[in-house]
């Protein structure tokens, strides 16, 4: 049974997008000069990755970006939200260019555009080039110039034709769960170095902002951050203080320094470590945004925790709620609560959800149909939810579903499925989920609603075309 979604509410001109990251998807790892990333390195590290899986194939998009795209267009997404991979592009780090891998990206541009879809591109969604984590990684202040070097690099080949920038990918995970926690690439578990790597990832955002106006003109950038909203698991002192050391970790630390409020002090206090500051840095760092993108997939639930790790919070598994097969709770109104806050408390002008999506252990039924009912309830609770925060004043411009293709998920592998097209990767077939046809659906009523662009209503079989399943490698 559909939710209802008020969709008269969202702009005539609203984005309707999809989302993935180039690690995750493109395969290739050591095609066409590309270098070993950090993610290459951590995959490979025992135990790191749910059976050993690694990125070195995932969803070989890097060939099959034709089909791919296609797949885009029959969906009648708008945006095509997808990241760069820096060691395709400078494979030292710095220093020499790559044109094979600027050539790639040209060439996905290209049909992007004829496809009647805008690309957003991510300059950094994690796979820092292997060889600068070889000389200090992001706990070093050299990697953010570095950082910015690439990034003109990029906008200057690209920006011509790609309007939407951003800067960093979730700049928390890279930080706390690289650096802190260890969960992720790099794999280090020094605090120090964390709140190091925090700096100069936002350092890195500010001068890699800079360098893609000065390189395209006219360029709209922004950053994303991935927010929760935090509840205390009592009403005691304890908790209540906890959350707020949460809040401070998962939100404020991210959105204060880049709207020009600098770190809080409250989260300085409770790391106890230096920034590494000089001055003019955190100027740089609150360069003027064009817009601001929020991921968005679960809320926290703490309890005080005095003897864990900064910030001393620990999360709470409520019983008796909805929960993805991630084992995140289902909170749509969460998502709501966020872009009312990013609206009122920031001011932010123009929001994108640039992230929102669930995993499930999808089954794919006779004829090959996957039917992830709990996928679509879950994008059209979520849609609503967006749809109830424009009314409330919220300057919300677009919506990218995470993600287009199933993918490798990190340190869960392939276990986990995010798509709305169904990837099997022995074959690296393409299907459609019943969650893909609902979001194609929605984007269609939309424009009938709104006087909007009407994409043409898609043929959506739960099977693959032709175009899909076919590789294509244009010689460089």
């Amino acid at each position: 049974m559909t939710q209802p979604i008020d969709l008269a509410a969202l702009p005539g001109d609203f984005t309707w997008g999809v989302a993935t990251s180039a690690y995750q998807i493109e395969g290739a790892v050591a095609e066409d000069g590309r270098s070993p990333s950090i993610w290459d390195t951590f995959s490979r590290t025992p135990g790191a990755i749910d059976h050993g899986d690694t990125g070195d194939v995932a969803c070989d998009h890097y060939h099959r970006w034709p089909g791919d795209v296609a797949l885009m267009k029959e969906l009648g997404v708008t945006s095509y939200r997808f990241s760069v991979a820096w060691p395709r592009i400078v494979p030292g780090g710095d220093g020499a260019v790559n044109r094979r891998g600027l050539d790639f990206y040209s060439r996905l541009v290209d049909a992007l555009l004829d496809a009647g879809i805008a690309p957003n591109v991510t300059l950094y969604h994690w796979d820092l080039p292997q060889t600068l984590q070889d000389r200090g990684g992001w706990p070093a202040r050299d990697t953010a110039a570095h950082f910015a070097a690439y990034a003109s690099v990029v906008a200057g080949a690209l920006g011509d034709r790609v309007g939407q920038w951003a800067t960093l990918n979730e700049p928390l995970c890279s930080a706390w769960i690289g650096h802190l926690e260890g969960r992720m690439a790099p794999g280090i578990t020094d605090l120090a170095a964390a709140v190091r790597a925090s700096y100069h990832l936002l350092l890195g955002h500010g001068l890699a902002a800079q360098a893609v106006r000065a390189a395209a003109p006219g360029a709209r950038v922004g950053i994303v951050n991935n927010l929760s909203t935090v509840e205390p698991a009592t009403a005691s002192d304890a908790d209540l203080a906890a959350a707020r050391r949460m809040d401070g970790h998962t939100n404020r630390w991210w959105l204060d320094p880049v709207h020009g409020r600098g770190f809080p002090a409250d989260m300085l206090e409770t790391y106890g470590v230096d920034l590494p500051e000089r001055p003019g840095d955190l100027a740089t760092i609150a360069q003027p945004l064009d817009w601001l993108g929020l991921n968005y997939y679960f809320p926290a639930v703490v309890a005080d925790d005095p003897a864990g790790p900064p910030p001393h919070a620990r999360q709470i598994r409520r019983p008796d709620v909805p929960r993805t097969g991630m084992d995140w709770e289902v909170d749509a109104g969460g998502l709501e609560e966020l872009l009312m806050r990013l609206t009122r408390e920031y001011g932010a002008r123009t929001i994108h959800v640039t992230e929102n999506g669930s995993a499930y252990p999808d089954t794919v039924g006779p004829g090959g149909a996957v039917d992830d009912a709990e996928r679509v309830r879950y994008l059209e609770e979520h849609l609503a939810a967006c749809a109830r925060a424009v009314r409330r004043g919220a300057p919300l411009a677009g919506y990218y579903a995470w993600s287009l293709l199933d993918n490798f998920e990190w340190a869960y592998g392939y276990d986990k499925r995010f798509g709305l097209v169904h990837v099997d990767y022995a074959t690296q077939r393409r299907t459609v989920k019943s969650s893909g046809r609902r979001y194609a659906d929605l984007i269609r009523d939309h424009g009938l609603l709104t006087g909007g662009a009407v994409p043409r209503r898609p043929h959506l079989p739960g099977t693959t075309t032709r175009a899909t399943c076919e590789p294509s490698h244009p010689a460089p």
